[in-house]
Protein backbone atom coordinates (compact mmCIF):
# COMPACT_ATOMS: atom_id res chain seq x y z
CA UNK A 1 0.00 0.00 0.00
CA UNK A 2 2.77 2.45 0.96
CA UNK A 3 4.54 1.73 -2.30
CA UNK A 4 1.40 2.39 -4.35
CA UNK A 5 0.72 5.66 -2.51
CA UNK A 6 4.32 6.79 -3.06
CA UNK A 7 4.19 6.00 -6.78
CA UNK A 8 0.86 7.77 -7.12
CA UNK A 9 2.26 10.88 -5.45
CA UNK A 10 5.36 10.87 -7.67
CA UNK A 11 3.45 10.44 -10.93
CA UNK A 12 0.31 12.52 -10.48
CA UNK A 13 0.37 15.52 -12.84
CA UNK A 14 1.86 18.35 -10.75
CA UNK A 15 0.68 20.95 -13.27
CA UNK A 16 -2.93 20.08 -12.48
CA UNK A 17 -2.82 18.68 -8.93
CA UNK A 18 -1.25 20.09 -5.77
CA UNK A 19 -0.60 16.91 -3.78
CA UNK A 20 -0.07 16.85 -0.03
CA UNK A 21 0.70 13.74 2.03
CA UNK A 22 -0.52 13.46 5.62
CA UNK A 23 0.88 10.35 7.33
CA UNK A 24 -0.59 9.10 10.59
CA UNK A 25 2.34 8.31 12.86
CA UNK A 26 5.30 8.10 10.48
CA UNK A 27 6.12 8.46 6.79
CA UNK A 28 7.87 5.11 6.25
CA UNK A 29 10.61 3.86 3.93
CA UNK A 30 8.65 4.57 0.76
CA UNK A 31 8.42 8.24 1.71
CA UNK A 32 12.06 8.93 0.93
CA UNK A 33 12.24 11.75 -1.62
CA UNK A 34 8.50 12.49 -1.68
CA UNK A 35 9.22 16.12 -0.76
CA UNK A 36 10.19 16.68 -4.39
CA UNK A 37 6.64 15.88 -5.48
CA UNK A 38 4.40 16.85 -2.58
CA UNK A 39 4.22 18.65 0.73
CA UNK A 40 4.64 15.97 3.41
CA UNK A 41 3.02 16.23 6.84
CA UNK A 42 2.97 13.88 9.83
CA UNK A 43 -0.16 13.88 11.98
CA UNK A 44 0.08 15.12 15.53
CA UNK A 45 -0.05 12.42 18.23
CA UNK A 46 -3.66 11.50 18.99
CA UNK A 47 -5.24 10.09 22.16
CA UNK A 48 -6.95 6.68 22.15
CA UNK A 49 -10.39 8.28 22.09
CA UNK A 50 -9.60 10.09 18.82
CA UNK A 51 -11.74 7.53 16.97
CA UNK A 52 -14.74 9.28 18.51
CA UNK A 53 -13.57 12.83 17.86
CA UNK A 54 -10.28 13.25 15.95
CA UNK A 55 -10.15 17.01 16.46
CA UNK A 56 -6.34 17.29 16.06
CA UNK A 57 -6.40 15.44 12.76
CA UNK A 58 -9.40 17.50 11.61
CA UNK A 59 -7.51 20.69 12.46
CA UNK A 60 -4.49 19.61 10.38
CA UNK A 61 -6.69 18.65 7.43
CA UNK A 62 -8.54 21.96 7.65
CA UNK A 63 -5.22 23.83 7.60
CA UNK A 64 -4.28 22.06 4.36
CA UNK A 65 -7.78 22.78 2.98
CA UNK A 66 -7.86 20.09 0.29
CA UNK A 67 -10.53 19.83 -2.38
CA UNK A 68 -10.22 16.05 -2.18
CA UNK A 69 -9.04 13.72 0.57
CA UNK A 70 -7.80 10.36 -0.75
CA UNK A 71 -7.77 7.84 2.12
CA UNK A 72 -6.18 4.40 2.16
CA UNK A 73 -6.60 1.17 4.14
CA UNK A 74 -6.22 1.32 7.89
CA UNK A 75 -7.47 4.85 8.55
CA UNK A 76 -10.94 4.87 7.03
CA UNK A 77 -13.16 5.61 10.02
CA UNK A 78 -10.95 8.10 11.87
CA UNK A 79 -9.66 9.93 8.79
CA UNK A 80 -13.04 10.14 7.04
CA UNK A 81 -14.58 11.56 10.21
CA UNK A 82 -11.77 14.10 10.51
CA UNK A 83 -12.16 15.08 6.86
CA UNK A 84 -15.91 15.56 7.36
CA UNK A 85 -15.32 17.74 10.43
CA UNK A 86 -12.82 19.73 8.34
CA UNK A 87 -15.53 20.23 5.66
CA UNK A 88 -13.57 18.57 2.85
CA UNK A 89 -15.87 18.60 -0.20
CA UNK A 90 -14.97 15.15 -1.58
CA UNK A 91 -13.56 11.90 -0.18
CA UNK A 92 -12.08 8.94 -2.04
CA UNK A 93 -11.08 5.74 -0.24
CA UNK A 94 -8.90 2.95 -1.64
CA UNK A 95 -9.17 -0.46 0.03
CA UNK A 96 -5.98 -2.43 -0.62
CA UNK A 97 -7.19 -5.74 0.80
CA UNK A 98 -9.03 -7.32 3.72
CA UNK A 99 -8.26 -9.95 6.32
CA UNK A 100 -9.48 -13.45 5.61
CA UNK A 101 -11.81 -14.00 7.35
CA UNK A 102 -12.78 -10.34 7.57
CA UNK A 103 -13.91 -9.66 11.19
CA UNK A 104 -17.49 -8.46 11.48
CA UNK A 105 -16.36 -5.60 13.73
CA UNK A 106 -14.15 -4.24 10.94
CA UNK A 107 -16.97 -4.52 8.44
CA UNK A 108 -19.43 -2.79 10.78
CA UNK A 109 -17.07 0.12 11.47
CA UNK A 110 -16.20 0.50 7.80
CA UNK A 111 -19.88 0.41 6.85
CA UNK A 112 -20.51 3.39 9.11
CA UNK A 113 -17.52 5.24 7.67
CA UNK A 114 -18.48 4.47 4.07
CA UNK A 115 -21.47 6.82 4.36
CA UNK A 116 -19.01 9.69 4.28
CA UNK A 117 -17.12 8.42 1.19
CA UNK A 118 -17.97 9.60 -2.32
CA UNK A 119 -15.97 6.92 -4.18
CA UNK A 120 -14.69 3.59 -2.83
CA UNK A 121 -11.89 2.05 -4.87
CA UNK A 122 -11.16 -1.68 -4.73
CA UNK A 123 -7.87 -2.92 -6.15
CA UNK A 124 -9.39 -6.14 -7.52
CA UNK A 125 -12.76 -7.37 -8.77
CA UNK A 126 -12.98 -9.93 -5.99
CA UNK A 127 -12.37 -7.23 -3.39
CA UNK A 128 -15.09 -5.08 -5.00
CA UNK A 129 -17.57 -7.95 -4.62
CA UNK A 130 -16.59 -8.35 -0.98
CA UNK A 131 -16.92 -4.63 -0.23
CA UNK A 132 -20.35 -4.54 -1.86
CA UNK A 133 -21.59 -6.69 1.01
CA UNK A 134 -21.21 -3.94 3.59
CA UNK A 135 -20.34 -0.59 1.95
CA UNK A 136 -23.28 1.74 2.50
CA UNK A 137 -23.63 2.67 -1.18
CA UNK A 138 -22.29 -0.21 -3.36
CA UNK A 139 -22.90 1.83 -6.52
CA UNK A 140 -20.02 4.08 -5.44
CA UNK A 141 -17.50 1.23 -5.65
CA UNK A 142 -15.13 1.06 -8.63
CA UNK A 143 -12.03 -0.99 -9.43
CA UNK A 144 -8.58 0.44 -10.08
CA UNK A 145 -5.95 -2.26 -10.37
CA UNK A 146 -2.55 -1.62 -8.84
CA UNK A 147 0.26 -1.05 -11.31
CA UNK A 148 4.04 -1.26 -11.39
CA UNK A 149 6.85 0.44 -13.28
CA UNK A 150 7.40 -1.99 -16.14
CA UNK A 151 10.62 -0.26 -17.19
CA UNK A 152 12.19 -0.48 -13.76
CA UNK A 153 10.98 -4.07 -13.32
CA UNK A 154 12.02 -5.61 -16.61
CA UNK A 155 13.68 -8.94 -17.45
CA UNK A 156 17.44 -8.79 -16.95
CA UNK A 157 20.01 -11.59 -16.78
CA UNK A 158 21.27 -12.58 -13.35
CA UNK A 159 24.79 -11.17 -12.95
CA UNK A 160 25.40 -13.44 -9.96
CA UNK A 161 26.29 -10.58 -7.61
CA UNK A 162 23.45 -11.12 -5.16
CA UNK A 163 24.01 -14.89 -5.18
CA UNK A 164 27.62 -14.32 -4.24
CA UNK A 165 26.59 -11.97 -1.42
CA UNK A 166 24.44 -14.74 0.07
CA UNK A 167 26.78 -17.62 -0.77
CA UNK A 168 24.31 -19.28 -3.15
CA UNK A 169 25.70 -21.59 -5.85
CA UNK A 170 25.46 -20.18 -9.40
CA UNK A 171 23.17 -22.98 -10.59
CA UNK A 172 21.02 -23.42 -7.47
CA UNK A 173 17.26 -22.99 -8.07
CA UNK A 174 16.03 -19.94 -6.15
CA UNK A 175 12.47 -19.45 -4.94
CA UNK A 176 11.87 -15.82 -4.01
CA UNK A 177 9.10 -14.05 -2.13
CA UNK A 178 8.59 -10.42 -1.11
CA UNK A 179 6.15 -9.14 1.47
CA UNK A 180 5.20 -8.40 5.06
CA UNK A 181 5.85 -11.16 7.59
CA UNK A 182 2.34 -11.01 9.01
CA UNK A 183 -0.23 -13.80 9.57
CA UNK A 184 -2.34 -12.87 6.53
CA UNK A 185 0.66 -13.49 4.25
CA UNK A 186 0.97 -17.13 5.30
CA UNK A 187 4.75 -17.30 5.24
CA UNK A 188 4.72 -20.25 7.63
CA UNK A 189 2.98 -22.24 4.91
CA UNK A 190 5.64 -21.31 2.35
CA UNK A 191 8.40 -22.39 4.73
CA UNK A 192 6.62 -25.71 5.38
CA UNK A 193 6.21 -26.24 1.64
CA UNK A 194 9.87 -25.43 1.02
CA UNK A 195 10.95 -27.94 3.68
CA UNK A 196 8.89 -30.65 1.96
CA UNK A 197 10.28 -29.66 -1.43
CA UNK A 198 13.84 -29.94 -0.13
CA UNK A 199 13.13 -33.33 1.47
CA UNK A 200 11.91 -34.75 -1.86
CA UNK A 201 14.54 -33.09 -4.09
CA UNK A 202 16.73 -35.71 -5.74
CA UNK A 203 19.58 -33.79 -7.33
CA UNK A 204 22.21 -31.19 -6.51
CA UNK A 205 22.30 -28.30 -5.91
CA UNK A 206 19.33 -28.10 -3.57
CA UNK A 207 16.81 -25.26 -3.96
CA UNK A 208 17.18 -22.07 -1.93
CA UNK A 209 14.49 -19.75 -0.53
CA UNK A 210 14.99 -15.96 -0.35
CA UNK A 211 12.49 -14.00 1.75
CA UNK A 212 12.51 -10.24 1.26
CA UNK A 213 10.68 -8.19 3.88
CA UNK A 214 10.03 -7.97 7.59
CA UNK A 215 7.22 -8.00 10.11
CA UNK A 216 5.95 -9.24 13.44
CA UNK A 217 6.34 -12.92 12.49
CA UNK A 218 9.98 -12.78 11.44
CA UNK A 219 11.36 -14.33 14.64
CA UNK A 220 8.82 -17.17 14.61
CA UNK A 221 9.53 -17.84 10.93
CA UNK A 222 13.27 -17.98 11.59
CA UNK A 223 12.60 -20.44 14.43
CA UNK A 224 10.47 -22.55 12.08
CA UNK A 225 13.35 -22.86 9.62
CA UNK A 226 15.60 -24.07 12.45
CA UNK A 227 12.99 -26.55 13.65
CA UNK A 228 12.61 -27.92 10.12
CA UNK A 229 16.36 -28.11 9.57
CA UNK A 230 16.41 -25.73 6.60
CA UNK A 231 17.86 -22.56 8.14
CA UNK A 232 21.00 -22.90 5.99
CA UNK A 233 18.87 -22.69 2.84
CA UNK A 234 16.44 -19.89 3.79
CA UNK A 235 17.75 -16.33 3.56
CA UNK A 236 15.92 -13.53 5.39
CA UNK A 237 17.29 -10.39 3.73
CA UNK A 238 14.97 -7.72 5.18
CA UNK A 239 13.48 -4.88 3.18
CA UNK A 240 15.53 -4.00 0.12
CA UNK A 241 15.65 -0.86 -1.98
CA UNK A 242 16.95 -2.86 -4.95
CA UNK A 243 14.16 -5.39 -5.46
CA UNK A 244 14.62 -5.22 -9.23
CA UNK A 245 18.19 -6.49 -8.79
CA UNK A 246 17.23 -9.12 -6.24
CA UNK A 247 14.44 -10.47 -8.45
CA UNK A 248 16.96 -11.34 -11.17
CA UNK A 249 18.17 -14.05 -8.82
CA UNK A 250 14.72 -15.70 -8.62
CA UNK A 251 14.02 -18.85 -10.59
CA UNK A 252 10.44 -18.69 -9.29
CA UNK A 253 8.36 -16.18 -7.36
CA UNK A 254 5.97 -17.57 -4.77
CA UNK A 255 3.38 -16.26 -2.30
CA UNK A 256 1.39 -18.30 0.22
CA UNK A 257 -1.02 -15.52 1.22
CA UNK A 258 -4.33 -16.27 2.88
CA UNK A 259 -5.78 -13.03 1.51
CA UNK A 260 -4.67 -10.46 -1.09
CA UNK A 261 -5.89 -7.40 -2.91
CA UNK A 262 -3.77 -6.94 -6.02
CA UNK A 263 -0.26 -7.78 -4.86
CA UNK A 264 2.38 -5.28 -5.94
CA UNK A 265 5.14 -7.78 -5.14
CA UNK A 266 3.55 -10.29 -7.49
CA UNK A 267 3.19 -7.68 -10.23
CA UNK A 268 6.84 -6.62 -9.84
CA UNK A 269 8.08 -10.19 -10.11
CA UNK A 270 5.94 -10.92 -13.16
CA UNK A 271 7.01 -7.65 -14.77
CA UNK A 272 10.62 -8.73 -14.22
CA UNK A 273 9.89 -11.92 -16.15
CA UNK A 274 9.74 -14.36 -13.22
CA UNK A 275 7.31 -17.28 -13.30
CA UNK A 276 4.80 -17.08 -10.40
CA UNK A 277 3.46 -19.88 -8.17
CA UNK A 278 0.94 -18.32 -5.78
CA UNK A 279 -2.14 -19.13 -3.75
CA UNK A 280 -5.56 -18.69 -5.30
CA UNK A 281 -6.77 -15.85 -3.07
CA UNK A 282 -7.97 -12.29 -3.62
CA UNK A 283 -6.84 -10.73 -6.87
CA UNK A 284 -4.12 -13.30 -7.64
CA UNK A 285 -6.25 -15.21 -10.15
CA UNK A 286 -7.08 -11.99 -12.01
CA UNK A 287 -3.40 -11.03 -12.13
CA UNK A 288 -2.33 -14.41 -13.52
CA UNK A 289 -5.29 -14.62 -15.89
CA UNK A 290 -6.43 -17.71 -17.78
CA UNK A 291 -2.99 -18.15 -19.34
CA UNK A 292 -1.33 -18.79 -15.97
CA UNK A 293 -4.17 -20.24 -13.90
CA UNK A 294 -2.27 -23.54 -13.68
CA UNK A 295 0.22 -21.71 -11.41
CA UNK A 296 -2.44 -21.10 -8.76
CA UNK A 297 -2.47 -23.26 -5.62
CA UNK A 298 -5.10 -23.73 -2.95
CA UNK A 299 -4.36 -21.63 0.13
CA UNK A 300 -3.13 -23.12 3.43
CA UNK A 301 -1.97 -26.36 1.76
CA UNK A 302 1.82 -26.77 2.05
CA UNK A 303 1.76 -30.14 0.26
CA UNK A 304 0.03 -28.66 -2.78
CA UNK A 305 2.39 -25.69 -2.78
CA UNK A 306 5.44 -27.98 -2.54
CA UNK A 307 4.21 -30.01 -5.51
CA UNK A 308 3.54 -26.87 -7.56
CA UNK A 309 6.99 -25.47 -6.79
CA UNK A 310 8.68 -28.75 -7.71
CA UNK A 311 6.73 -29.00 -10.97
CA UNK A 312 7.71 -25.47 -11.98
CA UNK A 313 11.39 -25.95 -11.11
CA UNK A 314 11.69 -29.25 -12.95
CA UNK A 315 9.96 -28.16 -16.17
CA UNK A 316 12.34 -25.47 -17.42
CA UNK A 317 10.68 -24.95 -20.80
CA UNK A 318 7.20 -24.43 -19.31
CA UNK A 319 8.58 -22.17 -16.59
CA UNK A 320 10.42 -19.94 -19.06
CA UNK A 321 7.32 -19.76 -21.29
CA UNK A 322 5.17 -18.74 -18.33
CA UNK A 323 7.74 -16.13 -17.31
CA UNK A 324 7.31 -14.47 -20.72
CA UNK A 325 3.53 -14.67 -20.41
CA UNK A 326 3.74 -13.09 -16.95
CA UNK A 327 5.66 -10.13 -18.31
CA UNK A 328 3.14 -9.62 -21.13
CA UNK A 329 0.19 -9.68 -18.72
CA UNK A 330 1.66 -6.89 -16.62
CA UNK A 331 2.54 -4.81 -19.67
CA UNK A 332 -1.01 -5.01 -21.00
CA UNK A 333 -3.09 -4.90 -17.81
CA UNK A 334 -1.14 -3.62 -14.80
CA UNK A 335 1.10 -0.75 -15.80
CA UNK A 336 1.73 2.10 -13.38
CA UNK A 337 0.78 4.67 -16.03
CA UNK A 338 -2.66 3.10 -16.40
CA UNK A 339 -3.23 3.10 -12.64
CA UNK A 340 -2.30 6.78 -12.29
CA UNK A 341 -4.54 7.73 -15.23
CA UNK A 342 -7.50 6.02 -13.54
CA UNK A 343 -6.95 7.89 -10.28
CA UNK A 344 -6.49 11.22 -12.08
CA UNK A 345 -9.81 10.58 -13.82
CA UNK A 346 -11.46 10.12 -10.41
CA UNK A 347 -9.90 13.36 -9.17
CA UNK A 348 -11.04 15.25 -12.28
CA UNK A 349 -14.56 13.89 -11.94
CA UNK A 350 -14.68 15.12 -8.35
CA UNK A 351 -13.79 18.74 -9.05
CA UNK A 352 -14.64 20.89 -12.05
CA UNK A 353 -11.83 23.39 -11.37
CA UNK A 354 -8.70 23.46 -13.52
CA UNK A 355 -6.40 22.73 -10.57
CA UNK A 356 -7.00 21.61 -7.03
CA UNK A 357 -5.51 20.23 -3.86
CA UNK A 358 -5.39 16.54 -2.92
Amino acid sequence: MERIVAELVRRTDSAHFDTQVLALGYVGDFGDGLEEFATVHVAEPMPKWSMLHPHRLARQIAAIAPDIVHLHSGVLYKASLAASVANVPYQIYTDHGRQNPDPWTNRAIDKLASRRIDVVVAVSDQLRNHLAGFVQHPSRICVVHNGVDTERYSPEPDDGEFRRELGIAPNAPVIGSTGRFEPVKGYGILIEAFARLRASWQSLPLPVLILVGDGTERLSLERATSRLGISDSVHFVGWRGDIQRVSRTFTLFSMSSLSEGTSVSLLEAMSAGVCPVVTDVGGNAAVLGPELKHRLVEAADPDALARALAHALLDTAARERDARVARERVLHHFSLASMVQHYEALYNAACPSTSFHI
